[in-house]
């Protein structure tokens, strides 16, 4: 085989190579994004289609036959059961822009954080006593927490389960652990300067931004809760 073969065979495969590269950068950066705004758009409708038909089943109450001037006090809205992959709330994040926000769905695994935040199974959910533990990627699919380090104390974290708002705040600015360390995501988590039980939120992502042998985290404690008929919290606006 004449050098003039080999160098133009090699030079054909580096431009091939090239091209693949090129192709897989546009598929991370680009493409991921659009199937995930496609995926988060439609947990969002069903999300909210589904509270729409939770607040129509549920009836008004009748007139009461007595002269009682004071309506009965509301009861508290059962517990959903949470439903593998399935949205259950919507949270918003101020820090990271007015229109940043993301549904929260059950469970952790591949597919299913490819559609918005995974919530840890078998911690608190949105205002319950515990840790409120979510996950979401770093970069790729949306980037939901590609700004996750400017997160600092006192930033809101607002959740909705569509009957109540949930206004947690950030603690302490976010700290950098290993995968293996899962006592962050503990009822009271590790090393979180929490000292004992509370309404608690854990928000999980990869670090470094385009890596993932460590994790960034994020704690905070409920500051104030609300129905949702009474509007949006001030806190959108903090």
């Amino acid at each position: 085989m004449s050098v003039r073969l080999i160098v133009r065979t090699f030079s054909e495969l580096c431009i091939t190579a090239g091209a693949l590269i090129i192709l897989f950068v546009v598929y991370v950066l680009f493409w991921t994004g659009v199937k995930a705004a496609g995926a988060t758009e439609g947990q969002i409708d069903d999300l909210q289609k589904q509270w729409a038909q939770e607040a129509v089943a549920v009836p008004a109450p009748a007139p009461s036959a007595s002269a009682s001037p004071k309506p009965p006090a509301p009861k508290a809205p059962a517990a959903r059961a949470l439903r593998d992959g399935k949205p259950f709330a919507m949270l918003y994040i101020p820090r990271f822009g007015k229109s940043w926000e993301r549904p929260v769905l059950e469970n952790t695994e591949v597919k299913t954080l490819q559609k918005g935040l995974g919530h840890y199974r078998g911690t608190a959910g949105p205002g319950e006593t515990g840790n409120f533990a979510v996950a979401g990627h770093r970069r790729t699919y949306g980037d939901p927490f590609k700004d996750f380090p400017k997160l600092r104390p006192g930033d809101a974290v607002l959740v909705t389960d569509g009957t109540t708002w949930f206004t947690y705040r950030i603690d302490k600015k976010p700290y950098r652990t290993v995968p293996s360390d899962v006592g962050v995501i503990d009822p009271v988590p590790r090393k979180s300067g929490f000292d004992g039980p509370g309404r608690y939120l854990t928000l999980t992502t990869c670090e470094p931004e385009w890596g993932s042998s460590h994790r960034l985290i994020a704690w905070a404690h409920l500051d104030a809760t609300q129905p949702v008929t009474a509007g949006r919290p001030a806190a959108f606006h903090s």
